[in-house]
C-alpha cells in the first residue's frame, strides 16, 4: 500500500475507535477514483444496514465528483428514513472533511438524517 493510503487508514482507525462509543449507527464513506460508496453500519459495525453507491444502475449516477457524491447521500439517507434510522455519526474513513465528503454528507442532512 502507499503511504498515503496507510496515513488514510490510521486516521480512520483512531477515529473509528472514538465512534464505536457513542451505540450509534454509523455512516461510513468510501471514494475511489471511478466510484463513491457509502453504507450504515449497526453500532457494532458487523452488520450493513442500508448502502448506495454510484455502481447501482437504477440511481442512474454517470460519473464521482460532487453532483454523484451528493445524490447517493441523498438515496442513502432516504433509504435510512424508511428502516428508521434518524441519528447516525458520520465516518469519514479519514478523509478530509471537503469536497464530495462534505457534498455527500450536506446532502444526507438535507434529506434527514442528523449527525
Amino acid at each position: 500500500m502507499s503511504v498515503k493510503n496507510n496515513s488514510r487508514l490510521r486516521r480512520a482507525k483512531k477515529a473509528r475507535a472514538n465512534i464505536r462509543n457513542q451505540e450509534v449507527p454509523r455512516l461510513s464513506v468510501y471514494r475511489s477514483s471511478k466510484h463513491f460508496y457509502a453504507q450504515i453500519l449497526d453500532s457494532l459495525g458487523s452488520k450493513v444496514i442500508v448502502s448506495a453507491s454510484t455502481l447501482e444502475k437504477d440511481l442512474k449516477i454517470s460519473s464521482n465528483n460532487l453532483d454523484g457524491a451528493s445524490e447517493v447521500g441523498k438515496v442513502v439517507a432516504e433509504r435510512a428514513m424508511k428502516n428508521g434510522i434518524k441519528k447516525v455519526v458520520f465516518d469519514r474513513s479519514g478523509y478530509k472533511y471537503h469536497g464530495r465528503i462534505k457534498a455527500l454528507a450536506d446532502s444526507a442532512r438535507k434529506s434527514g438524517l442528523e449527525f
